[in-house]
């Protein structure tokens, strides 16, 4: 399977084709499904500036592309790890003024969790500290069953700095986020899977299958209203029960402008699939 993006100037693949650590193939997993896939094998994808503004670059490519309705993120088998952490090297240079710097949004967190096509974490390794914060940041978490995640920061003297005391509250609860944050401890994927840090895990030799088929399965649905949708489960958090149905309704309303809602239902009544144009 393949998408016919290819290198064209401001294409993700030609984007990632100026950076080091990160790459990135468009249909390779599944029809209309970008792989970004994270590549600092020497530090274990640990979260560098330079890895930080390439992936910021191949999200920008990614977005912009109409070939992508779906994005999987996830990291190099060399790497052996999803995201080990922040560079911790980095950190210990920094200030509090450079710091606050530092963390001037949008960082890659909000740049993935404000893209407005699914993005799927295939967590295959470690996913620590800044790695757990982004495949929180993400709208969907797969993991290989050998994989570990937590908030390790208070071992350092300090605390998740990338919204992992927002997001993992909301995604596990703010008991088990409390245990997380202020103990330190990893916990491997099933447990992870327990208590809801992660939505499904999977053995080695089936966990690449069940990505592309979860990725691709969403990618064959029209990209206007799997941007529309995600926008409104999104909301479901950060509005109130009546505000989030206004706004679930709105975004509803707005789908009967459009030719994917005709042809998804002509397409139904005909008894074939349809032919998505986005619009």
């Amino acid at each position: 399977m393949s998408d016919d993006a290819g290198d064209v100037p401001g294409s993700p693949e030609a984007v990632a084709g100026e950076c080091e650590t990160v790459d990135v193939s468009v249909g390779e997993r599944a029809d209309h499904v970008a792989t970004v896939t994270l590549s600092r094998p020497d530090a274990r994808n640990a979260l560098n500036a330079q890895l930080r503004a390439e992936l910021k670059a191949v999200l920008d490519a990614v977005e912009a592309a109409e070939t992508v309705r779906v994005v999987v993120l996830t990291g190099s088998d060399e790497s052996g790890a999803f995201v080990a952490g922040a560079d911790v090297t980095e950190l210990r240079e920094r200030g509090p003024i450079e710091q606050r710097e530092a963390s001037k949004r949008p960082r890659v967190y909000e740049y993935v969790d404000d893209l407005e096509k699914p993005v799927v974490a295939a967590v295959n390794g470690h996913a620590l500290g800044g790695g757990c914060e982004l495949a929180q940041a993400c709208d969907v978490r797969i993991a290989r069953e050998d994989a570990k995640l937590g908030q390790p920061e208070i071992n350092l003297g300090i605390m998740p700095g990338g919204g992992g005391t927002q997001r993992l509250a909301r995604l596990v609860g703010e008991g088990q986020a409390m245990r997380l944050i202020l103990s330190g401890e990893i916990i491997d994927a099933e447990e992870a899977g327990d208590i809801g840090l992660v939505d499904e895990v999977h053995p080695e030799g089936e966990f690449d299958d069940r990505v592309s088929e979860l990725a691709g399965r969403m990618a064959s649905k029209s990209p206007l209203a799997l941007e529309l949708a995600k926008k409104a489960v999104k909301a479901s958090s950060r509005m109130d029960l009546d505000a989030g149905i206004e706004y679930e309704a709105e975004l509803f309303a707005q789908l009967f402008a459009s030719g994917d809602k005709n042809e998804g239902i002509d397409a139904f009544l005909e008894d074939r699939e349809p032919e998505w144009e986005g619009e």
